[in-house]
């Protein structure tokens, strides 16, 4: 077997150590060049100064995207068949409106019974004749009894004008003047209730008569049988869009946080629920400024601040971005409001970024508060 020259083994051996140096270099450079990067100027700067280059951030975390008001799942109350959807996903509706509905024909059938029974009581007791406290009493149950029969009418006016307006047959001023009726209406019974309890609270008040209790018993029958009404109408819980509905026609709505009907935001402001990992909480702190990056929009960035921060470590629920955190790493959940209206979606995975001025500039004036 020929021999290998040693002087020609040393030179391949310097050739194959150069090659991989070169190519470790190169690789560090397209690192430097990332988008997200956490520091200040490039890495050109840094070896020409003989030092390493400043982190521009205090800290970084994962987050995602939410309406200020949160996800709200919204559920039913009771269980039934659905026989209306009137909104549709991203549909912008007002506090009460219905979001969907439930067969209430078994629920009309007992309103109408009740309201029967209440009717005849009340025609009874009106064959006795009182005074005094006794009276005072029976006026003020009767108010109270009007305004429930008020509230209910209301409500019932308003979901029939909103679905005219859907429909084209009705004018947004219509339904303004519906929802204003709803607001007297609530108003109403709340003064009523009020003053039936002052009523109630007087000193020797007399105990109600046989014909006065029947009534009470049949117009809290009454009460009840609205009440089971108004649980096969689903609504808004405040102003905002509807984000998502899992309901359709025909199917069977279940009680339960287990069966969400629709999800429900206020998309008029926007936040960020963020994860910051156990290493990085002394950074962060209320008011603190970011910046929020997403991949899908590559170009912008969306600035926001600090606004709650949670009391204590928790285990993480938002999907890291490769291999850069371990799943065993507590994190300390952070909600960042965010500046205007921006373009990114409810859900939406983002990057935020906690300015170290700011960081810096808040903890300089603590210590300074403290001396």
């Amino acid at each position: 077997m020929p021999k290998i020259d040693s002087t020609f083994s040393t030179v391949l051996i310097a050739v194959t150590i150069a090659a991989g140096v070169l190519f470790s270099s190169m690789d560090g450079s397209s690192h430097s060049n990332d988008r997200y990067s956490l520091f200040v100027g490039n890495a050109a700067e840094a070896q020409g100064a003989n030092e390493v280059p400043r982190p521009r951030w205090a800290a970084s975390a994962t987050g995602r995207v939410e309406p200020a008001s949160g996800a709200v799942h919204v559920t039913s109350l009771i269980g039934g068949r659905i026989t209306q959807v009137p909104v549709a996903i991203g549909e912008r509706v007002a506090k009460g409106d219905v979001l969907v509905q439930l067969d209430d024909k078994e629920a009309l059938q007992r309103i109408r019974a009740a309201a029967a029974e209440a009717d005849v009581r009340k025609l009874e007791r009106a064959d006795e004749e009182v005074t005094g406290l006794s009276l005072e009493r029976r006026e003020a149950e009767d108010d109270v009894s009007d305004a429930q029969r008020e509230r209910f009418a209301a409500w019932r006016a308003l979901d029939e004008t909103v679905e005219l307006k859907r429909s084209g047959d009705a004018r947004e001023s219509d339904v303004t003047a519906a929802r204003d009726a709803v607001d007297t209406a609530e108003q109403r019974l709340k003064d009523a209730q009020s003053k039936l309890a002052k009523v109630n609270a007087k000193a020797d008040m007399p105990l109600p008569g046989r014909l006065d209790t029947s009534l009470t018993i049949a117009m809290a029958d009454l009460a009840l049988a609205e009440e089971a009404f108004e649980k096969t109408r689903i609504r808004a819980p405040f102003d905002g869009n509807v984000l998502n509905v899992f309901s359709r026609v025909g199917e069977t709505a279940a009680p339960g946080p287990a069966s969400p009907v629709a999800v429900f935001g206020d998309l008029s402001k926007m936040r960020v629920r963020a994860e910051v990992e156990e290493r990085d909480v002394a950074k962060v702190q209320i008011g603190q400024k970011v910046v929020v990056k997403a991949d899908a929009f590559p170009d912008k960035q969306f600035e926001g601040v600090v606004k709650e921060i949670s009391g204590a470590l928790g285990s993480p629920r938002i999907a890291s971005r490769g291999p850069r955190r371990p799943n065993d790493v507590d994190v300390l959940e952070v909600v960042v409001d965010l500046d205007g209206v921006p373009p990114l979606l409810t859900g939406m995975r983002v990057d935020v970024f906690f300015h170290r001025q700011e960081a810096e500039a808040r903890k300089s004036a603590s210590i300074a508060t403290k001396v």
